[in-house]
C-alpha cells in the first residue's frame, strides 16, 4: 500500500506541474514545498527511465517523450482518482451541479443561466464557488467541480470547452481622467496608460496581448486582488477592465466606468467541463446554456451619452 501511495503522490505532482507549467505553482496548489514536487518528479523520471520535463527559469514544459507519456497515462490517472473517491458519490451527488467561477466577467450570464435552469429543473441543486484559475482543470478532472465559467483557459486536455457568451468590455478610470467625460473610449485613447490586470482574476491572455500589440495601453499583471487593483486606479496608477454586467451594477468612489468601442471591445466567456462526466444534470445545464446563446440577438448594444445612468442587460453575441 505504501508503494501505491508513493506512486499516486508522484503522479499528483507530475500532473500538477503539467497543468500549471511551474513547480512553484504546482507546489502552491498541492500545499507542499517546491522541493517536494521536484523530488517526486525526479523520482518518477528515474522509475520510468525517461525525462518528462525540460526545466528553465520560466518554468517546466513537457519533453516530446513526456507528452506521449501524459497522453497515454492521463485518462487512467483520472479514472483511478474517480475510483478512489467512490465513483459517482451516490444519488445525491447526481442531483447537484457544482459550478466554479474563476473570472469576474460573465457572472451576469451565469446568474441568468442558473435562474432559467432552476425553473426548468427544480429538483437539481446548484452549488457555486470561486476557484483560482490554476486549480480549474484539476477541479474539473477530479469532478470536484462539474463545470467552470472562465476566460482564456488553455491546456484543457480531456475537457470540453465552448464559448457561451460574449460581454462588452468597460474600463474603470479615475474620475479626473481626461477621458472621463467621453461616452466611450478606444484602446488608442488609452495608449499612454497602464492597464492593470489582477492575477487573482485573470483576463483572456490573447485579448490582452492583442490590445497591447495594436496601439493600446501597456498591460501590467498585478500580484494583487481585484480590490487592490481598484485602489490603484483610484490613486491614478492606471485603469482596469471589467465586463458590462459588473460595470453597470457596481459604482466605485472616485472613479467612472466607460465602455470600450472599436476593435477588441468584446470578451468571450467559456464553459469548461469534463466530457466523460456522466451527470445528466450537467448535460441539461450545458443544453440550457446553448439554447440561451442560440436565442440571443447578436451584436453589442450601441453606447450613447448617459448610457451608464441606465441599467441594461449584457450584450451577448452568438459565437
Amino acid at each position: 500500500m505504501g508503494q501505491v501511495n508513493n506512486t499516486l503522490r508522484r503522479l499528483d505532482h507530475v500532473f500538477a506541474a503539467v497543468d500549471h507549467g511551474s513547480l512553484r505553482q504546482a507546489a502552491r496548489v498541492l500545499r507542499v514545498r517546491e522541493s517536494c514536487v521536484s523530488r517526486n518528479i525526479v523520482a518518477l523520471e528515474q522509475l520510468l527511465d525517461m525525462q518528462l520535463f525540460d526545466r528553465d527559469a520560466h518554468g517546466v514544459r513537457l519533453t516530446e517523450a513526456g507528452r506521449d507519456w501524459v497522453d497515454l497515462v492521463r485518462a487512467h490517472y483520472e479514472g483511478l482518482h474517480d475510483a478512489m473517491a467512490g465513483g459517482s458519490r451516490g444519488h445525491q451527488d447526481a442531483k447537484t451541479i457544482r459550478i466554479g467561477l474563476c473570472a469576474q466577467m460573465g457572472r451576469t450570464f451565469v446568474a441568468r443561466l442558473i435562474d432559467r435552469f432552476g425553473r426548468l429543473h427544480p429538483d437539481v441543486c446548484v452549488a457555486i464557488e470561486d476557484v483560482p484559475v490554476e486549480q480549474c482543470l484539476a477541479a474539473i478532472r477530479r469532478r470536484r467541480l462539474d463545470i467552470v465559467f472562465t476566460q482564456g483557459l488553455e491546456n484543457a486536455a480531456l475537457c470540453r470547452s465552448e464559448i457561451v457568451a460574449h460581454e462588452r468590455l468597460f474600463v474603470l478610470l479615475p474620475w479626473y481622467h481626461p477621458l472621463a467625460e467621453r461616452p466611450a473610449v478606444t484602446w488608442a485613447d488609452l495608449a499612454d496608460t497602464c492597464l492593470l490586470a489582477s492575477s487573482a482574476s485573470p483576463q483572456d491572455p490573447g485579448l490582452l496581448e492583442h490590445i497591447a500589440a495594436n496601439g493600446g495601453p501597456t498591460v501590467q499583471i498585478c500580484r494583487a486582488s481585484e480590490a487592490t487593483v481598484i485602489l490603484k486606479v483610484q490613486l491614478g496608477q492606471g485603469v482596469t477592465l471589467a465586463g458590462e454586467g459588473f460595470a453597470r451594477t457596481v459604482a466605485i468612489d472616485a472613479t467612472v466606468w466607460k465602455p470600450v468601442s472599436g476593435q477588441s471591445c468584446i470578451s468571450s466567456i467559456k464553459a469548461v467541463w469534463l466530457e466523460s462526466n456522466p451527470k445528466r444534470a450537467l448535460l441539461r445545464l450545458v443544453g440550457t446554456a446553448r439554447n440561451m446563446v442560440t436565442g440571443t440577438r447578436p451584436g453589442p448594444a450601441p453606447v450613447t451619452a448617459g448610457s451608464m445612468e441606465r441599467r441594461s442587460p449584457i450584450s451577448e453575441v452568438t459565437p
